[in-house]
């Protein structure tokens, strides 16, 4: 008997088994199908024949016990055209849609009615036209909508009353016309309406909402009666056309109020617009930017962040906005931002300062950028061009930069950098360098702060190709100026022997483990590369190398052989320094053990920011 008890549960968890797999495997076939079906510019990691849907499909999550998909993100894809019929409808386990800031065309798809278990809806900034959908009963669960900045027209339906669980409707900015019906919604706590074509009265329902909400419209809300007293009838006839003294100074002196407030009021927002970083400085490190808002300032239809082939993060603008974020730090080019979007994903925001060219040599520059692909070189994800606002979008790498690792907390406590991830520092900074300058690229701003390290140790090279699209810095730059060769004015003429001598400096400084400008007790300005030249002049070359690199046996010879290499670096003369190809293989020599063998690819979760 209890065998056939035993058989019997093993055979219902077969079964059940197999069930959830087949019902999955028609899910992953429901998408495919979608997107084999839509045109769209960014390329997704959907593999039909090998990688599981989930956990590892761009902006798909699944359930609990992994049976059926509940949750599908894919904003800023680039979709283009109509939803194909019969792919998304069979998802009927979904809860999530959003497929924002796409170029989708066409009507509100019908099919979604069979999508019952619906309760987050978001497919703004679109191209959807036509009614709105009619039936809107059939997702009883639906808890947001946002359908705006679309093309819909016609009237809104009155079976939005029966979502008990709304809690956010948006509507804004299509050709919606009519009138407003009565929508009583016990837990709405947010509408939009606004920059319609609606008319007439706002329902008494939707009276606690603010007048932004209905702004655009021809609507107006119900007057207040008027309170008329009737015991003195003549009274407001015998005074019209007629002011008192008192009266008339009470409006002058209004007036005069009026007028202080506004002055002052202007005043107030000219002092904040000089004052605020950015968009990003304030309210989104701590997460509180309001999104609708911020776009409103900087993003209009046609701005939208931009994705180079290959990136297989899903997220727009609305979700950098919306993430919660913490300023990193402020470098040459401008500030850097560690943002943890909604799906758990971190990336690094790095807001631009003194952009001195126009939209079109940006982008033609970022392309430039993104199109350099290597294990040693921070790869640009995405980037975001408005008239207000620059910005670009790299992974973020965790272990952070080398100017932390070399000079922060150099207390009792301090873990010093070894001499073995030293070397991997400078092989990996070198090769990343070797190969950014294949052509005539330059990366214009070589510098500690900007190299961080991977899963494996080895060097990454961040801030790739800004100096030619900024405005030349001022020198005294202390962080930069360092670094900066000689023969370099103008940051935006940078070249690759000044490239060669700013890793050269690079390289003395994970040598003596000193700043490229630092000052001594007496606060005398010390510059690395003479205090080197003139230590190694007069033949106190062991007194270069930094304290903490003492402990380590038989490394003197391999310090000072990057010694050497490190001074051909910084010669004077740009035409004597050595090629960064043939820098990076004599770094390489310096021990001969595996180093001859480039890293594998690093996992970006083990990524820091550019600064």
């Amino acid at each position: 008997m209890e065998v056939a008890y035993t058989f019997s549960f093993i055979f219902l968890v077969g079964f059940l088994f197999f069930q959830a797999t087949s019902i999955l495997i028609e899910d992953k076939q429901a998408l495919i199908d979608f997107v084999n079906s839509l045109p769209h510019l960014r390329s997704l990691n959907w593999n039909e024949f090998s990688s599981p849907v989930c956990g590892h499909w761009t902006g798909i999550t699944c359930s609990e016990d992994g049976s059926r998909v509940i949750a599908v993100r894919l904003p800023g894809i680039g979709f283009r055209g109509p939803i194909p019929p019969n792919t998304l409808s069979r998802l009927s386990s979904l809860q999530i849609l959003s497929l924002r800031s796409n170029a989708i065309t066409g009507p509100f798809p019908p099919d979604f009615y069979s999508l019952t278990n619906l309760s987050f809806l978001y497919l703004q900034f679109n191209k959807f036209s036509g009614p709105l959908p009619l039936n809107f009963s059939a997702w009883n669960n639906l808890t947001i909508v946002n359908l705006s900045n679309n093309e819909f027209n016609g009237s809104i339906p009155n079976s939005i009353s029966n979502l008990t669980h709304l809690t956010a409707l948006n509507l804004a900015n299509n050709s919606i016309w009519g009138e407003i019906p009565d929508l009583y919604l016990p837990n709405l706590k947010q509408i939009n309406l606004s920059n319609n074509k609606l008319t007439g009265i706002v329902p008494k329902s939707l009276e606690k909402f603010p007048g932004s909400a209905f702004i655009g419209n021809n609507i107006s809300f119900v007057d207040s009666p008027v309170v008329s007293s009737s015991h003195q009838p003549n009274s407001k006839s015998k005074n019209v056309g007629k002011l008192s003294e008192a009266a008339l100074l009470g409006i002058i002196v209004a007036a005069c109020v009026l007028g202080l407030i506004g002055f002052v009021f202007l005043l107030l927002v000219w002092w904040l617009r000089k004052r605020s970083e950015d968009v990003f400085s304030g309210k989104l490190k701590k997460g509180e930017l309001s999104p609708e808002k911020a776009i409103s300032r900087s993003q209009d239809a046609n701005n939208r962040l931009f994705f180079f082939e290959g990136c297989n993060y899903a997220f727009d603008l609305e979700d950098l906005l919306r993430a919660s974020a913490e300023v990193l730090g402020k470098g040459t080019f401008g500030i850097a931002y560690k943002a943890v979007l909604e799906d758990a994903n971190t990336v690094v925001v790095k807001r631009l300062k003194e952009v001195s060219v126009g939209k079109r040599e940006f982008e033609q520059q970022m392309e430039v950028v993104g199109s350099v692909k290597h294990s040693n070189v921070i790869e640009l994800r995405a980037y975001y061009y408005s008239k207000d606002e620059k910005l670009l979008v790299y992974d973020f790498y965790s272990r952070g930069s080398v100017t932390a690792m070399l000079h922060g907390n150099r207390g009792d406590d301090r873990i010093p950098l070894d001499w073995e991830t030293r070397l991997r520092i400078a092989i990996g900074a070198a090769r990343g360098i070797a190969r950014i300058h294949v052509g005539k690229l330059v990366h214009g701003n070589i510098k500690s702060s900007n190299i961080f390290l991977n899963s494996q140790h080895y060097g990454c090279v961040s801030d790739l190709g800004l100096s030619t699209i900024m405005r030349p810095l001022a020198p005294p730059i202390a962080r930069a100026s360092g670094y900066r060769a000689p023969e370099v004015t103008d940051t935006r003429k940078s070249s690759q022997p000044s490239d060669v001598y700013s890793f050269g400096v690079l390289l003395l400084e994970l040598l003596t483990g000193k700043s490229p400008i630092h000052t001594t007790a007496t606060d005398e300005v010390i510059h690395l590369v003479r205090w080197v030249h003139s230590v190694v002049r007069e033949e106190w070359t062991a007194e270069v190398f930094d304290t903490e690199l003492l402990r380590y046996p038989n490394i003197e010879e391999e310090m000072v052989e990057m010694l050497q290499i490190a001074l051909a670096c910084v010669v004077r003369m740009p035409d004597q320094r050595p090629k960064m190809v043939d820098v990076a293989r004599m770094i390489e020599r310096v021990r001969h053990t595996d180093y001859e063998n480039r890293p594998s690819s690093e996992a970006k979760s083990e990524n820091s920011t550019p600064t």
